[in-house]
């Protein structure tokens, strides 16, 4: 059985770790942003931002999202999950600042930024996989996470002895590479303690 914690936050910026995950490659960087980049950003993006509550459908019933989100991304991209279809927003400085970190880290070009506000601990994100097809087969996920510290949970698609528990910390970025779509599922759990709002910005492509 296989079931890891990470509470990581004293390693120098940039610095890489290597989620030891089978059939994936899991990348983190715990100071990717240091404090006064994360603070900065996480200021611009609460006030920047025009966010939004969506319905979405699960299991065949709409309920309004437990979350608030915005998508930016290039003209005529539109992005689909749960029922759902979100046209994006211009890039905008702040999201172009990050997003050209991201992808010089990640070796990627990406498309489209999905930013959710989870404005307390009541705020959450079941259990999926970002296997949307107008995302391909295998896509690469990059995820930014700024403001209060949220647990983030992986577990195997075919193997239930294999999971996961990392603390998404301010300024930290996770990058979930090939395989990672395929064999995992991830979610934001609901918190049992009180927490103040988190933002998080997952970079896709869609092709």
């Amino acid at each position: 059985m296989l079931i890891i914690a990470f509470f990581m936050l004293d390693l120098f910026p940039k610095e890489k770790i290597i989620l030891p995950l089978p059939d994936a490659v899991f990348e983190f960087y715990p100071n990717f942003f240091n404090q006064e980049e994360a603070d900065m950003l996480f200021d611009k993006l609460t006030n920047e931002t025009p966010w939004q509550q969506d319905d979405i459908t699960i299991f065949g019933k709409k309920i309004a999202q437990p979350r608030l989100t915005c998508l930016f991304g290039n003209e005529g991209k539109p992005y689909s999950y749960s029922g759902l279809t979100m046209q994006p927003h211009a890039w905008n400085p702040t999201m172009m600042f990050i997003k050209e970190k991201v992808d010089k880290i990640s070796e990627q070009n990406f498309s489209t930024v999905l930013a959710n506000l989870y404005r307390n601990e009541k705020d959450s994100n079941g259990w999926h996989a970002d296997n949307e097809k107008e995302l391909g087969r295998n896509p690469i996920i990059a995820s930014v996470s700024f403001g209060e510290e949220r647990k983030f949970q992986l577990k195997h698609i075919s193997d239930n002895n294999i999971k996961l528990s990392l603390n998404l910390n301010h300024g930290s970025l996770l990058v979930m590479k090939e395989g990672s779509q395929i064999h995992y599922k991830h979610q934001i759990p609901k918190a049992t303690q009180p927490k103040k709002a988190r933002i998080n910005l997952t970079f896709r492509t869609i092709l």
